[in-house]
């Protein structure tokens, strides 16, 4: 049960010596290691925030400038007492919070001091290390209490004069106790409203009686039966968490309640009336054994017929998901006609039918996934089969095909995820010797689906067009290793629409897809690839979020920051890629643009040499060798013949001057020019 603080007012806070903050007629001392409560703060205090500090005693005269104070919060002291006097001024405290602190130490000196607190109407103990005698004796002169938090201490057993006093109490928390056993201890508090006890260690609920209770959570507890008192009262009941138990069975709800949630996640529950070996336990009953003291009751229940007897007319949300269900009873659906939510996913059910015997006109969301289903079926001409469904989830089932127009009728669908079934979209590609084309799925022209999930089908070479008359903006291909053996003709129909593309364990190559045509993409994953090029159709594209991870990426563009792609690109995931250390001004270049997020930069690495460096911290050796490797070829070819060309030149003057005096004579002769010496 949660305690609010905090009057939201908005002001200017003021500063106190030691560091405490006001705003309003509200002071805030949180973790300012005090020892004692401040004497120096205003008299016309109403709230009083002490929590984390290193109070031990609230003594009798730690409150008395505060008269007016109306809510105090100890939580997470050292407070080990409360002398009795500590609140005999301050009689209008209405919320006191004393949770994780060691009350248990000097918990009947302290009780006294609650007594004092006439117009005390939330209270919370919890973290205190108190059994269940020492929180009989903290409350019990307590009777204005509506709201009450004895969470997380070391509680083990309730009996009926553990709250006997608090006939006000609207809301009571046990969570995380060590409570194995509840002996009537709740049928005095005529007011409860929502009652928590998950977190403990209840074996079972019997004779459930309290008409009064709107919320009820004992989920996490080894809950194996559930039993609502036979009565035709009416029960308040709306909320019902059931969840993380060890239900045997699907629990005996009372016969009239306004019940419309119902938590039954992560039991071993499953229906007996048909057996998969074809046995049939119709007419079986079970008999429980009661015994209170010296009296013995012995109550029969019939386990299946039971459930008819409930009225779950205002049921909205039913989850029973991570059971042991393979099938459901006939007629199950049909007492929930205002069921909008139903989770089977996780179960074994084999099968699952579709009809217009079941009332579901109301249900928005179906999820059946992780089950074994190789069967959907659905009456053919069934107009009124799920016409509201909005959600429908199908994944990691055995399904190949699914009936005929299943999704004519259901008039609003957005989100339908068929992934990890080995199904193919309609049309398939006629393969010549067969006159049947091969079973598909056909979602043409359904214009309400936005969100698609196809991953994991072994979609082959689509062809046609499998997505015409749609305006999908999210499409899951993931983990189809053959879908993408030709071009992305097929994928034109939603060149206009599709805002989200998952190809991720796609085998796309750098040269099989140009994406320019897809310019309302704003999400594109590529990662479980091979692409050795980065695709330079992406640098047209306007996308917020890019995955190249697990590629074979050596380099990304250099020009990258100089694109559409940079401005409009917020993150980026580059890891796992065989980056060259010397080819890295891309990654420089989008270190610098503003507004984007590299979330796996530390993952990121290139290679030299067979060795994997990080590109944020290269060696000053590797640098130089880098820088060598990309100089200008022509500069480099310039530096390495000039010194060539030095010596020739010096070896051609100095064989010159010595066969000068032989070049002269060579030429006198031969020209017959008198020589002037």
């Amino acid at each position: 049960l949660a305690v609010g603080w905090g009057s939201g007012a908005l002001a200017a806070w003021a500063t106190f010596p030691g560091g405490c903050e006001l705003v309003q007629s509200t002071v805030d001392c949180t973790g300012r290691w005090l020892s004692s409560v401040p004497g120096n703060l205003r008299g016309d205090t109403e709230e009083l925030l002490l929590d984390d500090n290193t109070i031990q005693v609230l003594g009798n005269a730690s409150l008395l400038m505060y008269q007016q104070l109306r809510r105090l919060s100890l939580t997470k002291n050292r407070l080990e007492l409360i002398q009795p006097g500590a609140f005999l001024r301050s009689q209008g405290l209405h919320v006191l919070s004393l949770a994780d602190n060691v009350l248990f130490t000097n918990y009947s000196l302290t009780a006294a001091a609650l007594s004092a607190l006439p117009a005390l109407r939330t209270l919370d103990l919890a973290g205190n290390r108190l059994t269940e005698d020492m929180v009989s004796v903290l409350i019990w002169n307590l009777s204005s209490l509506e709201s009450l938090s004895v969470a997380r201490n070391i509680i083990m057993r309730l009996d009926s004069s553990v709250f006997a006093n608090l006939t006000q109490l609207l809301e009571l928390n046990l969570e995380k106790n060590y409570i194995f056993e509840i002996d009537q201890a709740f049928e005095g508090l005529q007011r409860l409203q929502r009652l928590n006890i998950a977190y403990n260690y209840l074996p079972c609920v019997l004779e459930f009686s309290l008409t009064q209770l709107r919320v009820l959570n004992v989920s996490n507890n080894v809950i194996e039966w559930f039993l609502a008192l036979e009565s035709d009262d009416l029960f308040e009941l709306e909320v019902l968490d059931l969840s993380h138990n060890r239900l045997l069975f699907f629990p005996v709800l009372p016969r009239q309640s306004k019940l419309h949630t119902l938590l039954l996640k992560d039991n071993e529950m499953s229906f007996y009336q048909r057996l998969p070996n074809g046995t049939s336990l119709a007419n079986v009953t079970v008999q429980f054994l009661l015994i209170d003291g010296n009296s013995t009751n012995i109550t029969t229940v019939s386990l299946w017929d039971e459930i008819c007897h409930s009225n779950l007319s205002s049921l909205q949300l039913l989850d029973m998901s991570q059971n042991q269900v393979w099938y459901l009873p006939e007629g199950f659906l049909a007492q929930m006609p205002s069921l909008t939510h139903l989770k089977l996913n996780q179960n074994c059910l084999e099968t699952f039918h579709l009809s217009e015997g079941d009332p579901l006109a109301m249900l928005t969301e179906l999820d059946l996934s992780q089950n074994q289903l190789a069967e959907l079926g659905a009456e053919v001409g069934a107009r009124d089969v799920l016409p509201n469904l909005h959600l429908f989830n199908l994944s990691t089932n055995r399904l190949r095909v699914l009936p005929p127009e299943v999704f004519t009728y259901t008039r609003k669908i957005a989100t339908v995820d068929l992934s990890r079934n080995r199904v193919d979209l309609c049309p398939q590609p006629a393969v010549a010797g067969e006159v049947e084309s091969p079973p598909c799925v056909d979602i043409r022209g359904i214009e309400t689906l936005t969100h698609l999930s196809l991953a994991g089908c072994g979609l082959q070479g689509l062809g046609g067009h499998p997505f015409q008359g749609t305006s999908l903006m999210y499409l899951d291909l993931s983990d189809n290793h053959q879908a993408l053996s030709g071009d992305l003709e097929w994928l034109q129909d939603l060149a206009l629409t599709l805002r989200v593309l998952s190809l991720r364990n796609t085998s796309l190559s750098s040269t099989t897809v140009d994406f320019s045509a897809f310019n309302g993409l704003v999400r594109l994953d590529l990662s479980g690839n091979s692409l050795t090029v980065f695709p330079t159709s992406l640098s047209v594209l306007e996308l917020h979020s890019l995955d190249l991870r697990d590629n074979c990426l050596p380099a990304l563009l250099m020009d990258v920051t100089r694109t559409p792609l940079a401005k409009s690109l917020q993150e980026i995931y580059l890891s796992r890629n065989p980056y060259n250390c010397c080819t890295l001004g891309w990654w420089d270049a989008l270190q610098r643009l503003e507004g984007l997020q590299i979330p796996d930069w530390q993952e990121v690495t290139c290679s030299y040499a067979s060795r994997t460096l990080s590109p944020r911290a290269l060696p000053e050796p590797v640098l130089r060798s880098c820088r060598w490797q990309t100089a200008d070829l022509a500069l480099l070819y310039l530096v390495l013949a000039l010194p060539t060309c030095l010596t020739l030149l010096v070896a051609f003057a100095v064989v010159f001057l010595m066969l000068k005096q032989k070049l002269l004579k060579m030429v006198k002769s031969r020209c017959g020019v008198s020589n002037p010496y």
